[in-house]
């Protein structure tokens, strides 16, 4: 009788282990990415300065977002310039979302036949943020170009430095 006992006893102790592992669910989840067209910039025009007079004063010129120039100092515009543009930057993604502009902070160096030449003060017309249209923006950037006193002729170039970083928000 008491192996009887035992036997039920322990029959009844796993009957209720598995009463509690009955007790258990799972569901699932579906597990989804969407991915966006990355964003991308290029540049459409280069910057240039056109033709500029430099004298015995100081003097600057900034170009503006329209491709006009104004002086100050001792530098001047000899008439017929036509070759001063604004740089300009194609921006290209995703839809209508909107991302940061970053450019450059601090001057950046022209070199050529005399003492280097400095462009800063970069603005961009569209401020530090803006949107896409249907995918693409475009973006202006104005600055300032700093002239030296008796500035040697030739021409003054930086190709690298001018940089317009773009990123979602």
């Amino acid at each position: 009788m008491k192996t009887t006992l035992k036997i039920v006893l322990s029959a009844l102790v796993l009957i209720g282990f598995s009463a509690t592992s009955k007790a258990q669910s799972t569901a699932t989840a579906s597990t989804t990415a969407i991915l966006i067209t990355p964003i991308s910039v290029a540049k459409t025009t280069d910057m240039h300065f056109g033709t500029v007079a430099a004298s015995g004063t100081v003097g600057t010129v900034l170009l503006d977002y329209a491709d006009g120039r104004t002086t100050t100092g001792g530098a001047s515009l000899p008439a017929g310039s036509t070759l001063q543009k604004t740089a300009v930057f194609t921006v290209t993604g995703e839809g209508n979302n909107g991302f940061s502009i970053s450019i450059p902070g601090s001057d950046i160096t022209l070199t050529g036949p005399g003492a280097d030449m400095t462009v800063g003060t970069f603005v961009c017309e569209q401020g530090a943020t803006s949107s896409l249209s249907s995918g693409t923006a475009t973006l202006k950037v104005k600055a300032i170009l700093a002239v030296g006193i008796g500035q040697v002729a030739g021409t003054y170039t930086n190709a690298s430095d001018l940089f317009v970083t773009v990123n979602y928000n």
